[in-house]
């Protein structure tokens, strides 16, 4: 059994205006495992990372067990038929975060149709049951909006572009960052095709309270194709 999750306010101490790395691998992908993150967040954490972001209750407590004190975010991606949602998808899929060591929970906060009623249920009802704060991952501004307004402890533009009726760009949506730093009072975490230290420090200086990068650093055979891509027709 994990140790005590450490407190929302001890957490934003410490990543405040720093860098959150998102280790992941799915199932399908060369780096897939819990023994192989583990080493991917020993890493990040040794260049100067200041907390982590990892998927499935496998992940996280093999990363909570290596390192107790680190802020972790967790979230368990799971597609379930007939949804488009497949971040934390259920209250079922939080609580085993939650059981295996997590310090916030990241969820789909977006208004599409979810399993359990609406987003804004999911959010009351993870926070009631697991006392965990929760970070709302999400779309558009008034999906922000509706997060704070619902419990959310903090709030990112990380699924612009992965919901239909959100801007499909390959650059981050900075717009929307602008957008909620202006219009919520919860901190927003950025995050979303952050991919160069240019962009990440530009989050922050846009009034982002962190600023999460992942495929950036931590999926080489996406790093890999910019650099294919880059030298294509030479």
């Amino acid at each position: 059994m994990p140790g005590k999750p450490l407190d929302l306010q001890t957490l934003l101490n410490q990543v405040h205006q720093r860098l959150i790395v998102s280790c992941q691998a799915l199932p399908e992908e060369p780096l897939f495992g819990s023994e192989v993150m583990v080493k991917m967040v020993k890493a990040a954490l040794e260049g100067g990372g200041a907390g982590i972001r990892a998927n499935s209750p496998a992940d996280v407590a093999a990363i909570r067990k290596a390192f107790p004190n680190v802020p972790l975010i967790g979230l368990y991606k799971h597609d379930l038929e007939g949804f488009e949602v497949r971040i934390t998808p259920t209250l079922r899929h939080a609580l085993e975060l939650a059981e295996a060591g997590c310090d916030i929970i990241a969820l789909d906060a977006t208004l599409r149709p979810h399993p359990e009623g609406s987003a804004a249920d999911l959010i009351r009802q993870v926070k009631e049951h697991t006392g965990l704060p929760v970070l709302a991952d999400i779309s558009t501004l008034e999906e922000g909006l509706a997060a704070e307004e619902a419990g959310a402890d903090l709030v990112g533009p990380t699924l612009s572009g992965y919901t239909a009726y959100s801007p499909q760009q390959e650059e981050p949506d900075f717009a929307l960052l602008k957008a909620l730093v202006a219009r919520v009072k919860i901190p927003v975490i950025a995050e979303g095709r952050i991919a160069t230290p240019l962009q990440a420090r530009q989050a922050l200086e846009l009034g982002a309270y962190s600023v999460v990068v992942g495929s950036a650093i931590t999926r080489p055979q996406w790093i890999t194709r910019q650099f294919v891509k880059g030298i294509e027709g030479l």
